[in-house]
């Protein structure tokens, strides 16, 4: 099975990937069948958890291996990183400013974007579909650097990083089901919008992976570019709404764990 996987074409080992993700995120979600209600202790952990998974992610699977890429380039090193990074943000920004959302934990007099009269559930499924956007485009950009051929891309590192966002989707998934279910939702329309916040990622990650393909002198730019949206996600989402319950020492320490295994995942696979 791996020697196939290993034989596909990038792009194609970048959209299964995707899909891998979206799955972690629907697996996430199912616990709404398990339970209605979850401890916010663990939520809150869980949260920081998936916020370490992301930083990690942002500078062992991308930041880095951008500057490595940025070598020989006749530029400074940190010039691509610092571009794309900063364009990351400012692009995730962007797109809060042209939809209407509502981040999770925050009452509906606190929707961002443009006014509307959206139900709070089209709200909050969008803000989080819209934020798991960078997610795909990373899985899609590390996959798609395998076609660049750069010594620094190995099939291991973005194997590593696939993995990684899995295991962060879970909690996720649960984290939008089960307060979608506290709002009134059946178990079956809860799943449902809860693993449908994932279904970007595929998307994403096949749009960042043929992007490198095509034009592979962006390469360092666009690992730069998702870890400025990850980073945006886990600084105004993940981490204020996992302390925002009392449990901040809890989350944080949640964080902390995630950052060592992703960063155990990147350094021991990749």
């Amino acid at each position: 099975m791996i020697e196939s996987f290993q034989a596909l074409n990038p792009a194609l080992q970048a959209l299964l990937a995707g899909i891998f993700t979206w799955g972690m995120t629907a697996f996430g979600a199912a616990a709404v069948f398990l339970r209605q209600e979850i401890d916010r202790k663990v939520l809150d952990w869980m949260l920081g958890f998936a916020g370490g998974v992301m930083i990690a992610a942002s500078f062992w699977s991308l930041l880095l291996p951008s500057i490595e890429m940025s070598s020989g380039s006749g530029l400074p090193e940190w010039i691509p990183a610092a571009a794309g990074f900063l364009a990351g943000g400012l692009f995730l920004r962007g797109i809060g400013m042209a939809l209407p959302h509502l981040h999770p934990g925050r009452p509906s007099g606190e929707t961002e974007g443009p006014t509307t009269s959206w139900h709070r559930l089209t709200l909050l499924i969008l803000a989080v579909t819209i934020h798991n956007i960078p997610e795909g485009l990373a899985v899609g950009v590390a996959f798609g650097a395998l076609a660049a051929g750069h010594e620094t891309a190995s099939l291991a590192a973005a194997f590593a990083l696939a993995l990684g966002i899995g295991i962060q989707n879970f909690p996720e998934g649960m984290a939008v089901s089960i307060p979608l279910r506290r709002e009134g939702l059946t178990q079956m329309k809860s799943f449902w919008y809860g693993q449908l916040s994932g279904v970007v990622e595929p998307v994403a990650a096949l749009f960042g992976a043929v992007a490198v393909i095509f034009a592979a002198p962006i390469l360092p730019y666009a690992l730069a570019f998702a870890a400025g949206a990850m980073i945006f996600v886990v600084v105004q989402d993940v981490v204020p709404e996992s302390q925002m319950h009392g449990n901040a020492d809890l989350a944080t320490m949640g964080a902390l764990v995630g950052f060592v295994v992703m960063m155990v995942l990147d350094v021991g696979l990749g």
